[in-house]
C-alpha cells in the first residue's frame, strides 16, 4: 500500500489552543501556508500554497483514497484542517487507513511531540525536529498586535521575511522526514487492528461533537460576573483590600486582625483558619476568608471555555484525546474537560437550569443559597440533545472493581458482582466480620460502611495509610497511624488473592525483564521482556509498554525501573514502578478494553456516541426511539470474548442534558 507522509504550517486568527483544531481550522482568515509530503520513500516536496502553489489534483486523489495510507504526527490536525482546505470544502476526510506517529509513540510508552520523540528515540541531531521551529510560527502562523504602521490584526507574509521563509519551508520539509523516521522506528511494533479501528471511530465521535446550550452557559457567566463584583465590593468594605485573590495582602491583614502567624492560605488550611477567627469571634476575618473561598472557585471557566469552542452549529468537537493517558490507553479530555466535570447533587436540576437561563442573580440568590456551588453543579447541564433527540447515557458499574476481581480470582467479590453488586456493604462485612445484612441505615454497623467504601477506592492497588488519607479528607484525614494500618491489614486479609495478584504481576515483570524471557499468568496476561521493552498484553491483544526496563538493586530487593515521561514536568526520565502500580495499569487499561468494546458495539447497533467520560458512553437518540434505553444497557452488558466470566453490569438513563444521574 502507498504511503504519504504529511506536514502542514497553518494560519488564523484565532488560538488554536484556546479554541481547538475544529474551530480554528473552520474560521474564515484560516488557510495553509505549506504542505510539505513524501511518498513512500521518495525524498520530501514542500508546497508554497501562499504564494500561490496549489494542491495538485493527483495530491487530492491520494489524500481521499482509502486506498492509501497517510501519515502524520497528530493526523488529527492535518485531516481536519486539509477537510477545511479542500476544494470545495468537503465533509471531514475518513480516517480510515489515516496513521498518527504520535498516537502510535504514545501507545509504547513514549512522549507525545515530535521532538521529544525523536529525541527519546536516539535519533542524531540531523534526523530531529528543528529548534527554530517555534520563533518560525510566531512569525508567519500567529496574528500580531495591532500597531500604528500595522492597523490590522496579520501574521508576517513571506515578503516581509524572505530569509526567515526559506528557512520556515526548510522547518516543514524536515518535520516530514523526522515523521517519516519514526514510522519507520516504531514499524516493528504493529498496531493491533482493532486498535485502528477504535482510533477511527474516536476520530468520527470528535468530529459529530456535542451540542452545548450557548444561551445557558451565556447567562451562567454574566451572573456570576456580577456575583464576583459584588463580592469583591464587600471584600474591600470589610477589609480595606482590593484583591480577595492576592495571599499576601490576605495574610498580612490576617495576621494583624487575629494576632497570629499565617504561613500560608490555600484549600486545605482554610476550614482551620476559619475555625481560628471564629473563636477569636471575628466576624470581619471569618467574612474575609469565606469570600477568598468564594472567589477562588472556578464556576465559570468552563463556561467560558464552552463559549470559546462552540462553533456555528453550537457544537463543540475535539474534546477526546485518543490514549491521552500514556500508560493505560484511557482517553483524557481536552478544551471543556469532560472527564473532569463537577457532579451535580441538586435535586430539581430542570428549576436550577429555568432560574439560571434568567441571568438573574437577584432571583438565583433568592432561591438558592451558594451561587457559585449551583452554578458549578450546571456545567454537566450545559450539554444537551439537538432538537427532537435525547442522549441516553449508559456507564459500567464498578467496572474497576469487577476487573480486578475477576483477574485476582477473588472469589467472594466475584459473587458480590454476579448478585446483589453492593461492594462497599460486602467489603466492610468482610473486613469485619459482620453480616452484610446488618450494614444498613438505621444499625450500628452502618458506620462501617464508610470504612468499607474507602477501603475499596484506595487500597486496591497497593495502597498503604497514606492512600487512606489522600482518598478521604474527613474520616481517614484524622485516624491515627495505627488504625489506618489495621484497616488496610483487614482489607488485605480479606482479598488474599488481589494481594497475590500483586506479587504475581511483579514476580512476572522480573523474571521476563531479567532474562528477557516471557511470562504468562492467569487470564491470559503475558509478561514480555525484550532489551528494547517490558511488554505487558493484556486479554484483549493489546500490549501495555515500559521503554528500556531494567532491574536495579535497592535495600528491599530489586525494583523495576524504566524510561518514561513525567506527567507533570513533560520530561523524560527514570521511572520505577511495583506490583501494585502494574495491576492499577492493568486493570484500568482493561476496564478500557471493555469501554472500546462496548463503543464499537453501540456504534455499529446504529446508536451514535457523542461523547463518552471515563466509563460511560453518551447517545444522541431520536425521542422516537422508545427502545434505545435498554438496548443500549443491554449492549453494554454483554459478554466479552477475551473476557470469559467476568460480570459486566451497565446502568443507563434517558435526559435530555447531560448529568450525573
Amino acid at each position: 500500500m502507498t504511503t504519504l507522509h504529511l506536514d502542514i504550517e497553518t494560519y488564523s486568527d484565532i488560538s488554536l489552543p484556546e479554541v481547538g483544531v475544529y474551530k480554528y481550522a473552520s474560521h474564515p482568515s484560516f488557510k495553509i501556508l505549506l504542505l510539505a509530503y513524501a511518498i513512500d520513500d521518495r525524498p520530501v516536496k514542500i508546497l508554497d500554497l501562499e504564494n500561490g502553489e496549489e494542491i495538485p489534483a493527483k495530491l487530492w486523489e491520494m489524500i481521499q483514497s482509502p486506498k492509501v495510507r497517510k501519515v502524520a504526527h497528530n493526523a488529527q490536525f492535518e485531516r481536519v484542517c486539509l477537510s477545511y482546505a479542500g476544494q470545495g470544502r468537503y465533509e471531514y476526510l475518513s480516517p480510515v487507513n489515516w496513521e498518527c506517529t504520535m498516537i502510535k509513540a504514545m501507545t509504547l510508552g513514549l512522549p507525545a511531540s515530535l521532538d521529544n520523540v525523536s529525541k527519546a528515540l536516539g535519533f542524531t541531531p540531523d534526523k530531529q525536529k528543528l529548534t527554530t521551529g517555534k520563533n518560525l510560527i510566531r512569525l508567519f502562523c500567529m496574528p500580531r498586535k495591532p500597531s500604528e504602521a500595522n492597523s490590522f490584526q496579520t501574521s508576517f507574509f513571506p515578503d516581509d521575511k524572505p530569509a526567515e521563509w526559506e528557512q520556515f519551508k526548510t522547518y516543514c520539509i524536515q518535520d516530514v522526514e523526522v515523521e517519516r523516521n519514526i514510522d519507520q522506528a516504531l514499524s516493528k511494533y504493529p498496531t493491533t487492528p482493532e486498535e485502528s479501528r477504535l482510533w477511527e471511530l474516536d476520530q468520527t465521535i470528535n468530529d459529530r461533537g456535542v451540542e452545548l446550550d450557548r444561551d445557558f452557559a451565556t447567562m451562567a457567566i454574566q451572573i456570576d460576573q456580577e456575583y464576583q463584583a459584588h463580592l469583591l465590593k464587600r471584600y474591600a468594605a470589610v477589609t480595606g483590600l482590593d484583591n480577595p485573590k492576592s495571599v499576601t495582602q490576605l495574610k498580612t491583614w490576617l495576621s494583624d486582625k487575629l494576632d497570629i502567624e499565617v504561613p500560608k492560605i490555600t484549600k486545605e488550611t482554610m476550614p482551620e483558619l476559619i475555625k481560628v477567627a471564629r473563636t477569636k469571634n471575628t466576624p470581619e476575618a471569618i467574612e474575609a476568608l469565606q469570600i477568598r473561598q468564594e472567589t477562588s472557585k472556578t464556576s465559570t471557566t468552563k463556561y467560558q471555555k464552552m463559549l470559546d469552542v462552540i462553533m456555528e452549529d453550537n457544537r463543540a468537537r475535539g474534546l477526546l484525546q485518543f490514549y491521552g493517558a500514556a500508560r493505560t490507553g484511557r482517553w483524557a479530555g481536552r478544551l471543556v474537560q469532560v472527564q473532569n466535570l463537577p457532579q451535580n447533587h441538586i435535586k430539581d436540576l430542570d428549576t436550577a437550569r429555568q432560574v439560571v437561563a434568567t441571568g438573574e442573580l437577584e432571583l438565583l440568590e433568592m432561591t438558592y443559597d451558594k451561587v457559585p456551588n449551583i452554578l458549578s453543579q450546571l456545567i454537566r447541564t450545559a450539554f444537551v440533545a439537538k432538537e427532537g433527540h435525547q442522549f441516553v447515557v449508559a456507564d459500567f458499574s464498578a467496572i474497576e472493581a469487577r476487573v480486578i476481581a475477576w483477574f485476582a480470582n477473588e472469589a467472594w467479590r466475584m459473587e458480590v458482582f454476579a448478585t446483589h453488586g453492593k461492594i462497599y456493604e460486602a467489603s466492610a462485612s468482610q473486613m469485619f466480620k459482620v453480616p452484610i445484612e446488618t450494614i444498613v441505615k438505621g444499625h450500628e454497623n452502618y458506620s462501617l460502611r464508610p470504612k468499607g467504601k474507602v477501603a475499596e477506592l484506595a487500597l486496591g492497588y497497593q495502597g498503604g495509610p497514606n492512600a487512606l488519607r489522600v482518598m478521604d479528607k474527613k474520616w481517614a484525614a484524622t485516624a491515627s497511624e495505627e488504625e489506618l494500618k489495621d484497616l488496610v491489614d483487614q482489607w488485605r486479609g480479606s482479598n488474599s488473592n488481589i494481594t497475590k495478584f500483586w506479587r504475581d504481576c511483579e514476580n512476572a515483570a522480573k523474571e521476563a525483564i531479567g532474562d528477557s524471557t516471557t511470562v504468562q499468568i492467569q487470564k491470559g496476561l503475558i509478561f514480555i521482556g525484550t532489551p528494547e521493552y517490558l511488554f505487558i498484553e493484556l486479554p484483549s491483544g493489546r500490549r501495555l509498554a515500559y521503554k528500556e526496563a531494567v532491574l536495579e538493586d535497592s535495600r528491599y530487593g530489586s525494583k523495576i525501573k524504566f524510561k518514561g515521561q513525567n506527567q507533570t514536568t513533560n520530561t523524560w526520565e527514570d521511572q520505577d514502578t511495583y506490583g501494585g502500580k502494574l495491576v492499577e495499569n492493568i486493570v484500568q487499561a482493561t476496564a478500557r478494553d471493555c469501554l472500546a468494546m462496548a463503543m464499537m458495539r453501540v456504534e455499529k447497533a446504529g446508536y451514535p456516541i457523542v461523547m463518552h467520560v471515563h466509563d460511560e458512553v453518551v447517545l444522541e437518540m431520536p425521542l422516537t426511539d422508545k427502545n434505545a434505553l435498554k438496548k443500549a444497557q443491554d449492549i453494554m452488558a454483554l459478554p466479552i470474548k477475551w473476557a470469559e466470566g467476568l460480570p459486566l453490569r451497565a446502568d443507563a438513563y434517558e435526559t435530555v442534558y447531560y448529568k450525573k444521574d
